[in-house]
């Protein structure tokens, strides 16, 4: 006979476990050096818990003793804080004309950064995950060389990125359907730590919520700014990713019915308005800014000089598209009600221009006051912030609470 249970089911002790371990190491990376009883009274866990569950955490060197003591009545607290020396993650972004690589530790600090120039435009899907597999393969050799362990990798790619990791569309890469995740697996043989893809906006909001001047921000979008336009999305915390892992499009949001006309065959979209090709076309019309230029550097520092000079025709258009991209971050405050819009790419290199008439049009078009308390700034965490949000995803399984496994070399 099957008996079927309609009250409540009892909660698997291995989850609550790493629940708790998840508390913990949570609460001694944001406030360490901190002690057994700091954790214990700010967390609510009880003592007995807490020192288990350090105990724990620093037999797999996850947290270790400093040795430090604080000045307080009674008995001198040992102070902790994380470890994590023995492991690392990566992060790996697809760009149109190089790869990324960034490898942190538990702490987040940086273990290694690399770029490589790389023609993604001129290649097919399969060889640019070959590509990446191969630099790949190459900083895991150099951290397993170290004696770390590496927890996982996530790669950023430019596109619409499912939730199996497969890329339906990336238009700046001319991929479509390309089975992205499963491929770089296969090409780094099974290497025995998860490898997942992303899209490259939401991996950098991660990046900012863990590293940029807004760490810590619940409600935040980071807006890419280069080719292609995207916005990575946090609500309360956590990633937006939409029932098919879609979200965040907004380089094809239709502002202006007659504006110039876009790749996606529409008019007038943001990427048409204030994409990089839009910005030069606009701002230094003697140059041809076709889809076969992937490295804009020479004309956006071009354009920096300009405005310093203060040429009237250069900070007039610049103000112009400032108030597109007001715009575009007006309907992101509508919708989303973050705490910040912060701009990456091009948008953060020419910012003392692009934001004052932005900010402007951001307060003018939003429908609650003061944008409904909405900032607009830019971004300082550079070319790579997706890579860096990449190695922070790969981190996510430990910060779960979930026990890293023993180190893996790739041969």
């Amino acid at each position: 006979m099957i008996t079927i249970q309609t009250g409540p089911q009892p909660t698997d002790l291995s989850d609550v476990r790493a629940t708790n371990r998840a508390v913990v190491l949570r609460y001694v990376r944001t406030h360490s050096p901190c002690s057994r009883a700091d954790i214990a009274a700010r967390t609510g866990l009880n003592k007995a818990t807490v020192s288990s569950l350090v105990t724990e955490l620093i037999e797999r060197r996850l947290l270790r003793e400093t040795g430090l003591t604080e000045n307080r009545v009674g008995r001198p607290a040992t102070m902790l804080v994380l470890d994590g020396e023995p492991y690392a993650a990566l992060g790996m972004q697809v760009d149109a004309d190089e790869l990324v690589v960034v490898a942190v530790d538990l702490g987040g600090n940086r273990l290694l950064t690399w770029r490589r120039a790389f023609g993604t435009l001129d290649a097919s899907p399969a060889e640019t995950v070959a590509a990446v597999a191969k630099l790949a393969r190459r900083a895991v050799g150099r951290l397993t060389a170290g004696g770390r362990a590496v927890l996982g990798l996530t790669l950023g790619v430019p596109g619409l990125v499912d939730t199996t990791g497969t890329v339906p569309l990336a238009a700046t890469l001319n991929w479509r359907d390309a089975p992205v995740a499963a491929e770089l697996r296969a090409a780094l043989r099974d290497p025995g730590f998860p490898v997942a893809v992303e899209n490259v906006a939401s991996l950098a909001v991660l990046a900012e919520q863990r590293h940029g001047d807004r760490a810590g921000t619940a409600n935040l979008v980071h807006l890419t700014g280069g080719v292609g336009i995207g916005a990575g999305v946090l609500v309360d915390g956590r990633l937006l990713r939409g029932g098919r892992g879609f979200a965040g499009q907004v380089g094809h949001l239709p502002l202006d019915p007659a504006g110039p006309a876009c790749r996606c065959g529409r008019r007038g979209c943001l990427e048409a308005l204030v994409g990089l090709p839009a910005v030069v076309r606009r701002l230094l019309p003697d140059v041809e800014s076709d889809g076969a230029v992937t490295d804009f550097a020479p004309e956006i520092e071009r354009i920096q000089a300009l405005a310093r000079a203060e040429d009237r025709s250069t900070l007039a258009g610049l103000a112009d598209l400032g108030r597109h991209l007001g715009h575009g971050a007006a309907v992101l405050a509508d919708l989303l009600n973050p705490e910040a819009v912060l701009v990456g790419g091009h948008f953060a290199a020419l910012a003392p221009w692009l934001l004052p008439a932005a900010r402007t049009e951001l307060t003018r078009r939003t429908l609650a006051p003061d944008a409904g308390g909405c900032r607009l700034e830019a971004s300082t965490l550079g070319a790579e912030a997706a890579a860096l949000g990449g190695a922070t995803a790969a981190l996510a399984a430990v910060e779960a609470g979930r026990l890293p496994p023993p180190a893996v070399a790739l041969s």
